[in-house]
């Protein structure tokens, strides 16, 4: 949705739906979004936001309790990532103060929301935060059993190359040759290889985010991915090799300590 603000006004708008996205033109003074889509059927809900691309003019808080927290600032680095607990009974609310050094007429401001189970996300960041907060560390046994089963997506593939981006504070990784077992969305695409002509051969192929603080490298073999989904890109969360996986799985399941099946062949 579009807000159009004017001079003097505190504007507040509430929103219904669980995803979309909120621009405020000619920012002045201050916005409060609420969102009040309909949780009952998740207790605990998670929110993320992404500031738009050209975002300048405003800082970003978020509000608990009736206490304004600071996530973003006018000058805070692009492509961020928030996400916050929405639990209680008060609503998650988005609150915009205008920066009033800026000349308003020449800015808009904006972010995209989510509104996610808390399965959706791997761990949450805290108010001031930045960026979708993934664990470094590997999954144990337990969580890689629950990943398999309630993560976004599942994918085995190998790792084709590492690149980082100083800027954002993350690192990409390239998966090819992979199988996808499951995706929220579109985040992995099929490729086809041209050297299997006449009876060319497809896998997957996609990209999967993490935090540069990880330090994630290259490895050889083939590897499972989990993770979760976020304004179209895809999240790491646990990357066990997928020959150990295997391993513990046979063993799970031979236990009765699987929750969900799992396409061995």
């Amino acid at each position: 949705m579009e807000v159009h603000e004017e001079f003097g006004a505190v504007l507040q708008v509430r929103l219904r739906c669980t995803e979309g996205s909120v621009e405020w033109k000619y920012p002045n003074q201050a916005l409060r979004v609420v969102l009040e889509p309909n949780l009952s059927s998740s207790r605990h809900t998670t929110v993320c936001i992404k500031p738009l691309h050209n975002f300048r003019g405003a800082s970003v808080y978020v509000e608990r309790l009736g206490e304004l927290n600071l996530i973003r600032t006018d000058d805070g680095r692009p492509e961020q990532v928030f996400c916050f607990r929405a639990d209680g009974a008060h609503r998650p609310a988005i609150y915009l103060q205008a920066n009033p050094q800026r000349e308003v007429n020449r800015f808009a401001v904006g972010f995209r929301y989510e509104l996610l189970r808390r399965r959706s996300l791997h761990t949450e960041s805290n108010a001031g935060q930045s960026l979708v907060q993934t664990a470094c560390r590997p999954c144990n046994n337990t969580e890689l059993l629950i990943a398999v089963c309630n993560s976004d997506f599942v994918m085995r593939g190998s790792i084709r190359n590492v690149s980082h981006d100083l800027q954002r504070q993350t690192s990409v990784v390239e998966v090819s040759q992979g199988k996808v077992f499951r995706q929220r969305s579109g985040v992995f695409e099929r490729e086809v290889s041209p050297l299997a002509a006449p009876h060319p051969e497809s896998s997957w192929h996609g990209h999967i985010h993490t935090l540069l603080q990880c330090h994630v490298k290259p490895g050889q073999g083939e590897f499972l991915f989990t993770g979760s989904e976020h304004f179209g890109e895809a999240w790491l969360g646990c990357a066990p090799r997928f020959r150990d996986f295997l391993s513990l799985y046979r063993a799970s399941r031979a236990a009765n300590l699987t929750s969900c099946d799992f396409p061995l062949d």
